[in-house]
């Protein structure tokens, strides 16, 4: 739990959003191990939740097949929410994705959710091999798409609905918990609407934040799973013991995302080649951009920066995302993290611990 000041609420849930990054010099076996091993010791840290994320033909991530990954996870934990962030349902039968998390459901009850996006998570190419139709290829359909994922898990289709003959097994009985999840306003309406949880992703579009959770409070419908609005934002953390080891660990995360946005995807760079490359001012233009919502420093730093996050989102839960290339120094940000949040939740005076 993270406590911001006087007009935030004063405990603020943490979780993990993971990717199985693919470090140079690694390989994806132990990238996914990794994310394993980083599950199994955040739960101990008392994070809440443990997401991993669909991405395709990105050399650096390896966790495109997320459902297998969760499963995985959650047989190696006991207590954290294992969940996606997310499953993105345009690539994927509405039917598979309800049989896939059914099955975790079923297998670790009360432990799965089920976050789903609209976007690609990849480029068009890749999109078309996972869709295998360029009429595919647009997420206009999603909000259909979307009520019959939740009809498959609740048996709620209308009387002359051609699905309503499928039960979804497992599925049927089996629902984890639902959000959507979002980076414009599209989603954070919808998600009113429904009314469901919804998480932002702040770490890349930090400049929507405020809009897209003002839209879905204001489009907040009660519903049976909700009566008020429930909002997570998803944040770019790196936290170290100094501010300057700090961004030393984050120089890889920019080198990649602009060899990304250059159409050059890789495995993820070291801090020294990172630190050796000499950005042009376009590429510049593509880490300022990038970097504007993300949280890079020492302990106090990084205090400050969740506790102003808290405070003008008035998110219900964080959820922070940390790519680093060593495995070590990425545990170690999350501990950093763990500790904060823990000395801020002890009454005044109370001696704190590290």
């Amino acid at each position: 739990m993270l406590e911001s000041d006087d007009a935030t609420p004063p405990a603020v849930p943490l979780s993990v959003l993971d990717l199985a990054v693919v470090a140079d010099g690694s390989d994806v076996g132990r990238a996914l191990e990794q994310s394993i091993a980083l599950a199994v010791a955040v739960e101990g840290l008392g994070y809440r939740r443990f997401w991993v994320a669909e991405h395709h033909n990105m050399p650096g991530i390896a966790s495109s097949a997320t459902a297998v990954l969760m499963g995985h996870i959650a047989s190696a934990t006991s207590s954290i929410r294992v969940g996606s962030g997310g499953i993105m349902l345009p690539n994927q039968a509405p039917l598979v994705v309800a049989e896939q998390f059914g099955t975790l459901e079923a297998l670790h009850r009360g432990r799965i959710d089920l976050g789903i996006g609209r976007a690609p998570g990849t480029d068009q190419i890749t999109a078309l091999a996972l869709r295998r139709s360029a009429d595919a290829l647009s997420a206009d359909d999603f909000p259909q798409q979307l009520g019959e994922l939740m009809a498959f898990f609740a048996g709620g289709f209308p009387e002359k609905h051609p699905f309503r003959a499928i039960t979804a097994v497992p599925g049927y009985g089996d629902e984890p918990e639902i959000w959507l999840l979002g980076s414009s306003g599209f989603s954070a309406q919808l998600a009113g609407m429904l009314g469901l949880p919804f998480s932002f992703a702040h770490h890349f579009s930090a400049a929507n934040t405020l809009p897209a959770l003002a839209l879905y409070r204001s489009h907040f419908r009660p519903s049976a799973t909700l009566a008020a609005p429930h909002a997570m934002v998803a944040v770019s953390v790196i936290c170290a013991e100094t501010d300057e080891q700090a961004q030393w660990l984050a120089g890889p995360s920019r080198l990649a995302f602009v060899r990304l946005r250059s159409g050059r995807p890789g495995r993820l760079p070291t801090p020294e080649e990172a630190a050796g490359h000499e950005y042009s001012p376009s590429e510049q233009l593509i880490i300022d951009g990038r970097t504007s919502g993300q949280i890079v420093g020492g302990p106090e730093t990084v205090r400050a920066g969740l506790a102003t996050l808290v405070h003008e989102t008035q998110a219900d839960e964080l959820m922070i995302t940390a790519m680093i290339h060593g495995y070590d120094d990425r545990l170690r940000s999350y501990e950093l993290v763990a500790d904060l949040a823990r000395n801020s939740a002890k009454p005044a005076g109370a001696a704190s611990c590290g």
